[in-house]
Formats: structure tokens, sequence, C-alpha cells
């Protein structure tokens, strides 16, 4: 995805307010504001769009579309000027049921069992806007210098690059999706991960997901070979070290890193840098090992679950220029880095905020900053219009042979499986939806007044 226009940074105004006359003198019932520094919301203040300058009607349409039949669409919030004016959730609708019945192993009963009802307490589940959150969690570990910098070698914390060619790749060359290793994909039959053979099995960052262990083979990966054709990158066009390539392994190696830079576990230190700072309840899966860093390796390239409004909080978060407390203003350098990208970087992707145009272009370069997860997961935030938007597709977690939310899938098979169902590609109907994020986005800033 390219973009091509620099994102303005969200500038936080403080006001200092004064009932004082003019001059020096004061009066004792004469005394000045508290400062007002922004917040962090653990329960949104619901207005309605009038009262942010949007129009009520307009965002009605616009979520008319976005939850029609065949969109497969569970939530969708907007958060404007720190306010939530517009919300919607559903189940799964009576075409959808019948689509996903004629070409998957579930019938109209139990798709209404897993997505039949659902409401703003619901989970949803993140997919690969779960890299963001690793990104952002790599920033504060800087900040509180455990790590001493993204442009640092990355073999700093996997020693095991430290004696060859992989020493060169740095922390920010993995964040960017473009640290040279090979993207890997699970081979049948060998039972275990290896590189990826064509583009169709990489197309996705790699197919970790049928893999006990989703870590240890993203560690052991060599280096590509540069200046070649190859079948994971194209057909036609060569492959040079520093290329960009979407890898679920280069961010599975980003937990490893904050794993061995914290000592702590990523759930463990999300919750405790981030989440809790923030009024976020979220839980991240694991894959299904016993060891690893926790009985498990976390899932840091997708899978964490949590509420549609607690997804816009870390939007927000965003916008506010990064985590307040006590008036003070933490991980501003890193929002500013996030929010000034013209391409996809530091695990963000840039959208177009408008529908494409017939030669699949940006009208006006009116590009924002998202995260984007498998089956249209999005976190869209507007520094410019000072709106989050998150749209979540339908999800439930299958836990048929764990409690825990260990990942183990059997192919073609959830009732042996603990799995991140949602629709509708993430049930097996590998199909197109009527969504579409650029449309969606677009509606909702028409209705801006």
């Amino acid at each position: 995805m390219k973009a091509y226009k620099n994102f303005f940074y969200l500038v936080v105004i403080f006001f200092l307010a004064s009932c004082g006359g003019g001059g020096s003198s004061s009066t004792p019932d004469q005394q000045e504001e508290p400062n007002q520094f922004p917040s962090h919301p653990l329960v949104w203040d619901v207005v309605t769009p009038e009262s942010v300058g949007m129009s009520s009607s307009k965002l009605d349409q616009a979520f008319d579309y976005a939850f029609q039949d065949g969109a497969y669409t569970q939530a969708a919030v907007v958060i404007k000027d720190g306010k939530l004016v517009y919300e919607r959730y559903r189940g799964i609708l009576p075409g959808e049921k019948t689509t996903l019945s004629n070409i998957t192993s579930l019938d109209s009963s139990r798709l209404e069992e897993l997505f039949g009802n659902k409401t703003s307490d619901s989970y949803v589940t993140s997919w690969s806007s779960a890299k963001s959150f690793v990104s952002f969690l790599i920033g504060i570990a800087v900040e509180n210098n455990l790590i001493s910098s993204i442009n640092d070698s990355a073999s700093l914390f996997i020693q095991e690059w430290a004696n060859d060619e992989r020493s060169s790749i740095t922390i920010k060359n993995i964040l960017d999706m473009r640290s040279g290793l090979y993207p890997m994909c699970f081979d049948d039959d060998l039972g275990e991960l290896d590189n990826c053979n064509n583009t169709s099995d990489s197309s996705s960052g790699g197919d970790l997901v049928f893999s006990d262990d989703q870590l240890t083979k993203c560690i052991h990966r060599e280096l590509a070979e540069s200046g070649i054709i190859q079948p994971w990158y194209s057909d036609t066009i060569i492959y040079n070290r520093g290329d960009f390539k979407y890898s679920n392994c280069d961010t599975q190696v980003l937990g490893e890193i904050l794993f061995r830079a914290t000592g702590q576990d990523l759930q463990t230190y999300a919750d405790y840098q981030l989440f809790s700072k923030i009024g976020i309840n979220a839980i991240w899966w694991k894959d299904y090992v016993d060891e690893g860093q926790s009985n498990g390796n976390y899932l840091a390239y997708c899978c964490l679950d949590s509420t549609a409004r607690d997804y816009a909080k870390f939007g927000h978060m965003l916008l506010l220029g990064g985590v307040w407390e006590n008036d003070v203003l933490s991980y501003g350098s890193y929002v500013s880095s996030i929010a000034g990208l013209n391409s996809y970087g530091l695990q963000f992707w840039n959208l177009c905020a408008s529908p494409l145009d017939e030669n699949n272009n940006c009208p006006n370069a009116d590009w924002i900053t998202s995260t984007i997860g498998y089956d249209g997961q999005y976190i869209m935030i507007d520094f410019n219009r000072n709106i989050v938007v998150v749209r979540s597709s339908l999800y439930e977690p299958v836990l048929n042979i764990s409690s825990e939310r260990k990942m183990k899938l059997v192919a073609n098979n959830l009732s042996f499986s603990n799995w991140v169902s949602t629709t509708p590609r993430g049930v097996g109907a590998f199909i197109g939806t009527s969504f579409s994020p650029n449309e969606f986005f677009y509606r909702i800033t028409e209705a801006i007044e």
C-alpha cells in the first residue's frame, strides 16, 4: 500500500483559563482555573453527533452501508473530539448464514450459536491489528530505556543472529517489514514451518497458524538471497534485500525482543505499561506449546481480543499524542513518528480516506493512519479531522480443546481446534464482502458539517 502524503502530527493545546482582571492584582475570589490536560476515559463520554458538528442522518447512512447483509460487520464505533458519537453492533444476518452454510462445514444453527448475539460488551479480535500494539510497546520499551533505540541491531536481544550477517538487521528494519529474512509458511509435508514457496502462501504474512510452535522457526530463519527472483516475493520482479515484504514472523520476533528486553511476556508488559493506563481490557492469544515465554509464546503478529470500544481507546491515545499520566505526556516522539509516516512503517498502514478512483489511486492523496487485520479489522486514525473509527467483523473464540486462548488449528475441523473464528474467511469461506474501509470512512467524513 503506497502513500505520498505526510501526516500532520496532532498538536495538543493546553488551555490555562484565568478569571482575573487586568494587571497583576487579583481578589480572593479571583482564582486561576487548573490546567486542563487530555485524559484517557475509562468509560466513553457518549454524545450526540450534532454536538461535535456531525450529522446523525448521514452517520445512519454510513453505518447502514457497513452493516448491510454480506458485510459481516459485528461492531463499528466513531470517536470525534474524544467523544463517542456513534456505534452499532449486530450478530450474523440471514444472507450471511446462507452463504456460509453453503460453502463451509458450519450449518445455520451452529453459525447462529457462534455469531448470533453481539453487543458492545462482546469481544472482537484484532488479527494483524495487534502488530500496531506491539509496535507501540516497542516505543514504550525505548522510552523506558529497556531498548536503547529502534535503530539498534536486533541481535542485541536475538543473540542467535549476533555472529552472522543477520547482525546487520535493526529493530526498525523488522518494524518496517524490511528484515530481509525469509517469510515462513506451514509445510504440510514437514508438519512444521519452513520458507514460503509462493506469493499465495506468503501474501498475508505467511500461514503460521497451523504450527503449534509459531516462534522458534521465526527466530532461526536465514537472510534471503538478494538480487534474484524469489517465488514468495514475485514471479517477475527481482528481490533485493531491504525490499518491503509483509511477514508475520517479523512481528513474532518483535514479541521475543520485548520479552528478552523487559523480562516480561507480551500480555504482562502490555497490561502494566499500556492497557491499564488507557483503560483497556484485552487478552492475547498464544501458540500451542507448553514452554516458551509463558506456557506458550504470545502471538505478537495477531490475535488480541477486546471490545470495539476499547480498541477505540488505542486510537484515541494516538490522537492525544501518547499516554498522559499526572499531567505528563509519554511516548510523544514515537506517536509523532507514526503520525508522520508516508507509507507502511512501524507496523502501521496508510489508508485512503476516500473511495479509490478508477485507477486505484487515492483522490487528493487523502491518507489516514490505520491498523489492518485479516477479515477486516480496522482502527482508523485521522490526525487532521480528530476522528477514530473502529470496524470489526463477526467473531467468536472457538475454544474446543482448551479454555485458554492457545491456538491449535486442525484444518477443516473446528471441533478439534482452538481458533480465532472470524467471518467470512476465518471460518473457511474465502470470499469477498460488501464492506470497503475506504467507502465507510469516506461516508463518515461526509457527516462532518
